[in-house]
């Protein structure tokens, strides 16, 4: 385990998947990038007003000071498309070897109609993924 990207997103069980990276990163000596994707859906209105660049790039500094408190830097990376592919897209581009993602434990309703990132990129991703609960 030598380079770990955590998908942050400002909730609760982002907060864990954080805290179980940076245990991993201290644990291996590896580097952490956190990364929040900025979701772009097809349609007349692309990007969700209330989820936009301005969220996310707030949501990465919680972030980097929640890690630098613990003396761990991070890379912050804020693409915009479908989370659960672009997570997986960086990770390969990247060249990481470990993921780290926070399970909001949809119930089988929502997971149909939202669909689980966490879930997809367990499925997908070239990288081992570490889903944090």
């Amino acid at each position: 385990m030598r380079k770990i990207l955590v998908a942050f997103d400002g909730t609760e069980p982002a907060h864990t998947a954080l805290a179980t990276a940076a245990d991993m990163a201290r644990a291996f000596g590896a580097t952490i990038s956190v990364i929040s994707v900025i979701p772009v859906h097809s349609g007349r209105v692309p990007v969700d007003p209330w989820d936009d660049a301005s969220v996310h790039a707030s949501e990465l500094l919680d972030a980097r000071r929640i890690l630098r408190d613990q003396g761990i830097e991070a890379e912050l990376i804020e693409p915009a498309g479908d989370p659960a592919r672009t997570i997986e897209r960086i990770a390969e581009e990247g060249g990481f070897d470990t993921i780290v993602v926070g399970s909001r434990e949809l119930g089988t309703l929502d997971r149909m109609l939202l669909g689980s990132v966490s879930e997809h990129v367990v499925n997908h991703a070239h990288a081992t993924v570490v889903v944090a609960r």
